[in-house]
């Protein structure tokens, strides 16, 4: 039940990413189309803009890599010896775990150091600058569970990697 739950809220993750995508390209899509007919532009288009990509590339991440979809280089790893290949997976899983876990506590420093000073973002929109940060140690966190799941071979896919 668990993990059924856990792969609907990574799922729940992704299509967030794909909706904030598929708005930004209709904003910026409409912008573009309204500047060229006179109609003028809309500041924030800019400023959601550049708020959303990086929060759909933190949404998409944990998802990718239950997926195995996520970038890699399998260059080095298919080239070795399979019992050295899993080893060198193990081994880029657990950096990547360690990695995951450092942004979660810093995301959660950044957060509430924010929201202690009352930093607010002020442009087009006026926003508390923690809300930024916010969705970094869910993110990173959700990162780390999968490379764990990948060092403990629970990975839906698992056994499906060059040295399965």
């Amino acid at each position: 039940m668990l993990g059924r739950a856990y792969g609907r809220a990574l799922h729940a993750c992704a299509v967030v990413a794909a909706l904030l995508l598929g708005a930004v390209a209709l904003l910026v899509t409409g912008d573009v189309v309204a500047r060229n007919v006179g109609l003028g532009t809309l500041p924030w288009i800019i400023e959601v803009s550049e708020y959303s990509l990086p929060l759909a590339t933190f949404l998409v991440a944990p998802w990718l890599l239950y997926h195995s979809e996520h970038v890699r280089l399998d260059a080095l790893i298919t080239a070795l010896p399979p019992p050295a290949g899993r080893a060198l997976e193990r081994i880029a899983d657990g950096m990547g775990l360690v990695i995951c876990l450092v942004f979660v506590v810093y995301g959660a420093k950044a957060i509430a150091s924010s929201a202690q000073q009352g930093s607010m973002v002020i442009k087009a929109i006026v926003f508390p600058e923690w809300w930024l940060y916010a969705p970094v140690p869910g993110c990173f966190a959700l990162l780390a569970i999968e490379f764990v799941r990948r060092m403990l071979g629970q990975g839906p896919l698992a056994g499906t990697g060059p040295h399965a």
